[in-house]
């Protein structure tokens, strides 16, 4: 190491820097999470400029032209992203180990490989005959494909820029190294390096580059934070493993809505799209049961119908359970203490017990009164009436509160054959009349009790 060389000690999980080492991070809390690593003496701020300085110009003077998107062939992806897939833009994908990204990368590039365009998956997992063998498993062998196991930033980059692929996979990000940076693969400093150098990559020669990411026990993309603020999208992919269905959310997206989802479905032959989410997901519902009710979520510009099951049981222990699958635990815990103060519900000595089944997701406001109605069913034993679907939010007063884009929630609950629909009153005046429906406006917890039980 010379004399203007340093070494300093970073933690792994936030990128917090410390002089010397210590055994718990002051910013994240993380333990033994710092690691030494050389820092580069930093140039001094001088005001001359480089022989490369790019003068900057009014916005009104740049010449543009809409590039069209790159149709992929699978519409459940192609929502997610906006359309399509934008010329140059870098996107981040992460999601639990097994839950199928690699194998939805190589059958994105697969269709567009089928399409005639030439594309490359780099790996820094798998080998070139494991490549093989996933490829030969899910019918995605194309002569326009190309494969790499690779680990070094600089050759991918070198790679990248003479094969000019059509779309790249980096899988995954976590693998990449620098040999100029005297650190792990993995590491806060590898990442942010390898990340930078790909994203400007990307930039300049258009090619659009997809990074897989690991991710943490929270759940949350492994590595430091500003990996995902450079990179132009981020798609988390969720579902749990023992189901057969997979969600694929945006949560960052600069080119479109970060609201949709796509859903797809895992089979022997890889993962498959799933056209009518609504028609999947109620497809096993029970019929005349307590504790059952559909209510219609929206997500981005789709509304799903989904099942949240509740049930209330007496408790064994002196201390009742609260297990939530698939809400938000805190709205259900609102819920219910607002049903035992304003409907005279003794939930609080019983277990309660949340589901949404298919293993979806539901956060948005508007199943409150999904939760309501549910837990109401299995604690007086009555099942909701057949053809009924409910949608609004609850306030502390037991009130209901109007929800967003009820209109196309009732059509889709039209589609799928339900005959009434239960609805905030304030939201009726934005209804127009729908055919096949019967469609009635409640204010409160009490007026709809008396209207289902």
């Amino acid at each position: 190491m010379t004399k203007k060389e340093k070494s300093i000690f970073r933690c792994q999980n936030c990128g917090f820097q410390s002089p010397q080492w210590i055994g718990k991070c002051p910013d994240c809390g993380g333990w033994d999470t710092l690691t030494p690593e050389r820092q580069r003496p930093v140039k001094g701020a001088g005001g001359k400029l480089s022989s490369n300085y790019t003068r900057p110009v009014p916005m009104a003077a740049i010449e543009f032209e809409e590039e069209p998107r790159i149709q992929t062939g699978i519409g459940e992806f192609d929502r997610v992203l906006g359309g399509g897939i934008v010329p140059g833009t870098l996107v981040l994908i992460g999601g639990d180990p097994g839950i199928g990204k690699s194998t939805l990368m190589l059958q994105v590039l697969a269709m567009l490989s089928n399409a005639g365009k030439k594309t490359l998956y780099v790996s820094g997992e798998e080998s070139i005959r494991q490549l093989k063998m996933r490829g030969k498993r899910l019918a995605s062998e194309t002569i326009s494909m190309l494969v790499a196991a690779e680990t070094d930033l600089d050759d991918i980059l070198a790679m990248a820029e003479h094969e000019m692929p059509a779309a790249m996979v980096v899988d995954s990000i976590q693998t990449v190294y620098s040999p100029e940076i005297a650190s792990t693969p993995g590491s806060v400093t590898q990442i942010r390096e390898a990340s930078m150098r790909l994203m400007t990559m990307a930039k300049k020669t258009g090619i659009p580059l997809f990074l897989v990411g690991h991710v943490t026990k929270g759940g949350a993309i492994a590595g430091p934070r500003i990996m995902e603020h450079m990179v132009d999208t981020v798609l988390y992919f969720e579902g749990d493993r023992s189901h057969v269905f997979r969600i694929l959310r945006a949560v960052k997206n600069r080119f479109g809505s970060t609201n949709e989802i796509g859903v797809f479905e895992m089979k022997g032959q890889g993962l498959e799209e799933v056209p009518n989410p609504s028609a999947v997901f109620l497809s096993e519902r029970p019929v005349n049961t307590p504790g059952s009710v559909v209510t219609a979520s929206m997500e981005g510009t789709r509304p799903i119908l989904v099942e949240i099951q509740g049930l209330a049981s007496s408790s064994s222990f002196g201390t009742p359970r609260r297990t939530v699958l698939g809400l938000d635990p805190n709205r259900v815990a609102l819920i219910a203490a607002v049903m035992e103060k304003r409907l005279g519900m003794n939930l609080s000595g019983l277990d309660i017990f949340m589901n949404v089944a298919g293993g979806v997701k539901v956060t948005e406001p508007a199943a409150d009164l999904g939760v309501a109605i549910a837990l109401a069913s299995s604690f007086l034993d009555r099942p909701v009436p057949e053809g009924t679907t409910v949608l609004g939010e609850v306030g502390l007063t037991g009130e209901i509160r109007a929800v967003s884009h009820v209109e196309q929630r009732i059509k889709e609950a039209v589609k799928m054959g339900f005959t009434r629909c239960l609805v905030p009153a304030n939201s009726l005046k934005q209804i127009p009349e729908i055919a096949g429906t019967r469609i009635d406006g409640v204010s409160s917890l009490k007026q709809i009790m008396a209207l289902v039980f």
